[in-house]
């Protein structure tokens, strides 16, 4: 991975973390929170999450450097609108199947959920794979 793709995939994890402490950890927060399963104790308080927010941070940065990696050395995508919505489709596909398992397979979500997840999720990664987009296509 070359420096330019790095970079183009930090600049896209810190527009998924930026992106997500907005979407999730304030605009959606209470509703977020009404549409969790029937399994207790599964979301960690603010102090809990502050606690352990390097990993939060680190899932963040492998997302954006998996949407740089994939335009990089696969798709040549180096435009915001070209990242914009290879990142939108490649979120919608991850999303819905990593939800669609856990809603199958666990308590911790509701379909209501998945629905909204999934269209974060589709907002972020689109906005995400537009920044990694526009820096691989950087002169």
């Amino acid at each position: 991975m070359n420096s330019k793709t790095l970079i183009a995939g930090l600049l896209a994890g810190l527009t998924c973390f930026i992106l997500g402490w907005l979407i999730y950890g304030m605009l959606l927060q209470n509703t977020m929170a009404g549409m969790e399963g029937t399994a207790t104790g599964v979301m960690k308080s603010d102090e809990e999450m502050m606690g352990s927010i390097q990993f939060l941070i680190i899932g963040q940065l492998i997302i954006g450097l998996f949407l740089a990696y994939i335009f990089a050395k696969w798709a040549n995508i180096s435009t915001f609108n070209g990242g914009a919505k290879a990142g939108a489709i490649i979120g919608a596909f991850m999303a819905a199947g990593f939800d669609f398992t856990m809603l199958g397979t666990s308590n911790i979500m509701t379909l209501p959920g998945v629905i909204v997840d999934i269209i974060v999720m589709v907002v972020i990664t689109g906005v995400a794979g537009g920044v990694a987009g526009w820096w691989l296509g950087r002169k």
